[in-house]
């Protein structure tokens, strides 16, 4: 990352001001924590505002690699934080399992209504996500779902964007201000692919192989038996020295993968979605 000990600018300290008012304004307030880089900084300043009156909500899934449910579980352990799990159960969901393009939204309804059912039960009436201003270009169905759902993406709201997010979080000390960007393991998949427990299972034992190897910011993309990785475009080269080569092949074969190939034009976010057409997108 290029994020250094600079100042923080003007307009970025506006921003996080205007957050910081906006969370005072709710008595209570819900938050969908994934342990990622986004949420992670809103919980935060929810917890420095709200103090005990911030919930935490983690969905525990297959498309959720048990390393982020750990890292879910220590931050809001070691921040005193209520934390909450909800089993997702989106492969349950009719429809999900093929892979639809509004894949996305089907998830996030789901989940927001569990989490939504289990602050009434609590008394909370306000639930937020960490989706920041940079989601608003690309392909972002599960949006539309949050805002059918009167769910608050303050962050968004206030207009920050992911640079700004990591500066403020490095400031304020927190150990995801350089961790990658990561999307859920369904999203790893061609639309129309079927998506299944054994399959997101071997894409995560397949990425998980990558971090151990030392790569920082990988995608396993699956085509048929087929798995394509993604590594950042400086570390392409790396995944061809001969020793990690031989590693990842034979593991990826081990773990059930026909075919493994590199994607020499490196880590693309959302790359799946150049498979759709713009009059689907």
């Amino acid at each position: 990352m290029n994020t250094t000990f600079e100042q923080i600018p003007t307009e970025t300290e506006q921003k996080y001001k205007s957050l910081l008012a906006e969370l005072k304004k709710y008595p209570s307030l819900a938050i969908a924590f994934s342990a990622g880089v986004d949420s992670t900084f809103l919980l935060d300043c929810a917890r420095n505002v709200l103090g005990d009156h911030v919930t935490a909500f983690t969905a525990r899934s297959c498309s959720f690699p048990e390393r982020e449910l750990l890292e879910a579980k220590k931050f809001c352990a070691e921040k005193k934080i209520r934390h909450i799990i909800l089993d997702s159960e989106e492969l349950n969901i009719p429809g999900f399992c093929n892979n639809p393009k509004n894949r996305c939204y089907l998830c996030k309804q789901e989940l927001f209504q569990k989490i939504r059912a289990a602050c009434q039960r609590l008394g909370i009436q306000t639930i937020a996500e960490g989706s920041n201003s940079d989601d608003n270009g690309d392909y972002r169905p599960g949006l539309k779902a949050i805002e059918e759902l009167g769910i608050l993406s303050p962050l968004r709201h206030i207009g920050l964007n992911k640079e700004e997010i990591r500066k403020l979080s490095r400031r304020q000390g927190l150990p995801t201000w350089n961790k990658q960007s990561f999307a859920c393991l369904s999203s790893r998949f061609v639309y129309g692919e079927k998506i299944t427990p054994e399959r997101l299972k071997m894409v995560e034992q397949a990425e998980q192989l990558l971090l151990d190897l030392g790569f920082h910011q990988v995608r396993v993309r699956i085509h048929g038996m087929s798995a394509r990785i993604e590594v950042n475009k400086e570390d392409v080269v790396k995944i061809f020295a001969p020793a990690i080569r031989n590693t990842v092949s034979t593991e990826f074969h081990r773990i059930g993968f026909t075919f493994v190939t590199v994607d020499i034009d490196g880590y693309k976010t959302g790359s799946m979605n150049k498979t759709l057409s713009p009059e689907t997108a």
